[in-house]
């Protein structure tokens, strides 16, 4: 999936659009820059080669390094394109470096036969399983918020523009519809796994898995996250489910190589001459014991287990970072980053800059798309950390440009599930001199939930 998600990207213009027409980039971190054009395809060429290799068990170890270093990278350059998804594939990319995920029904597994083995150590698939379960936790507890389910935000804002949706279309336009889909995916999410983990509502809890990943791609342009959900869930399976499904590929890929190349005839002890194939079951097969743990001894859990305990209570730990700071989460996103909050609000407005040497004998007014594009600016001006860092860049250019200790303040109006636009940034605080750190923004006004009673003329 993540090697057609690259084509797609190409097809579609969007590496050239978000990657390389940029001239200014809201990077993560100030030393991270993006390659240039011919860098950026070899990034995006890297991610699809190693996709592959990680897919068809070539050089797995070196792909699945080059899968996460080179996606990381280029999720890395630019905050304007943060999803949820992308972050899921970084960790998911991590993860799989550490995992035996080659040593059957792989091209390693032909080319170095010593490393074929018929059994991995459980922890190898819970870890995947963890992970796949603080995506649905996480979203779940995300989503029990008075917004999400008792004004059903942002929801009654976007079901209703889905109406032309053939079947369905005209069930969204109902004022209950977004509260049952509030509650219902509230519940989805916070309860799902243990139905998974359970054998007997195994089944069902994947069925409902499918519809409402379907659902959500037919609803909400999101990419190809659903169908990422959709096929990552199986590895709650069994593995006799696994197997019986790679036994099926095989049997398939088998019949079409029969058709185009026949078996060769295998001669019996008695001379009589049989063209059936008869394939050595799992149970059957040996193993050198004394090879498998001298192969298995780098990555065992007994070597790995330190860090792997670190790389779990960090996953733990980071969705609740918010919790360090005051205020109205949706409003100054500290903290709501890399948390797992999934489509909770409907957030925009706009953003102007202004920019003034020391003395205040100069002052321009700023044109954004000067330097940002479209999707660059939107994103922009409702996320506090992104306003500021772009405030700085303007001070920076301006200094270029002779101005000594540039001012820049910033007038910005945001609207958050609905309500009446209000202030976001101070506009008297001096952006130029507010350092880019981990402390609360104290220069972002407090959010309001009664700001449109207040302004809004009365009757």
């Amino acid at each position: 999936m993540m090697a057609l998600s690259v084509l797609r990207f190409y097809y579609h213009g969007w590496i050239e659009s978000l990657y390389i027409e940029p001239v200014y980039f809201f990077s993560y971190f100030d030393w991270l820059v993006p390659p240039g054009s011919t860098g950026i395809y070899l990034l995006f060429g890297t991610v699809f080669l190693s996709a592959l290799g990680i897919m068809l068990g070539l050089f797995y170890r070196q792909s699945a390094c080059l899968f996460f270093l080179s996606f990381t990278y280029i999720e890395l350059i630019d905050k304007t394109n943060y999803l949820n998804h992308y972050y899921f594939v970084s960790l998911i990319g991590f993860i799989l470096i550490f995992l035996p995920a080659h040593r059957d029904f792989s091209l390693d597994a032909i080319r170095l036969p010593k490393i074929k083995r018929l059994e991995i150590p459980r922890w190898t698939t819970d870890l995947i399983k963890f992970q796949l379960a603080l995506v649905y936790v996480f979203a779940g507890i995300a989503k029990l918020n008075p917004d999400w389910l008792f004004r059903a935000m942002p929801l009654k804002l976007w079901l209703p523009a889905q109406a032309h949706i053939p079947i369905i279309g005209p069930l969204l336009s109902y004022e209950i519809t977004p509260f049952l889909f509030s509650w219902g995916g509230a519940l989805y999410d916070l309860f799902l796994v243990f139905f998974l983990l359970y054998r007997p509502t195994r089944w069902l809890a994947y069925l409902a898995v499918v519809v409402f990943h379907i659902l959500t791609a037919m609803l909400f342009p999101i990419g190809i996250f659903p169908y990422v959900m959709i096929i990552s869930t199986l590895i709650f399976f069994s593995p006799e489910a696994h197997e019986n499904i790679l036994n099926k590929i095989k049997n398939w890929v088998g019949s079409i190589k029969r058709v185009f190349l026949p078996p060769a005839p295998i001669i019996l002890k008695d001379g009589q001459r049989s063209d059936t194939h008869q394939e050595t079951s799992s149970k059957n097969r040996v193993e050198d014991k004394s090879k498998n743990h001298i192969y298995t001894t780098m990555w065992s859990w007994k070597n790995l287990k330190p860090f792997l305990i670190c790389f779990i209570i960090i996953q733990l730990v980071i969705p609740f970072r918010y919790l360090a700071y005051p205020g109205h989460l949706f409003w100054t996103e500290q903290g709501y980053r890399f948390s797992w909050r999934v489509m909770l609000m409907e957030k925009a407005g706009y953003t102007t800059f202004t920019v003034a040497d020391e003395l205040g004998k100069k002052t321009e007014w700023i044109n954004n798309r000067d330097y940002l594009t479209a999707q660059q600016e939107k994103m922009m001006s409702t996320q506090p950390d992104m306003i500021l860092q772009f405030a700085h860049h303007i001070a920076d250019v301006y200094q270029e440009k002779g101005y000594q200790n540039p001012v820049v303040h910033c007038q910005s109006r945001v609207t958050l599930n609905g309500t009446l636009s209000q202030p976001l940034v101070n506009p008297k605080v001096n952006l130029a001199e507010i350092a880019r750190d981990w402390k609360h923004k104290s220069w972002l006004l407090p959010f309001d939930p009664d700001f449109g009673k207040k302004h809004l003329p009365k009757n």
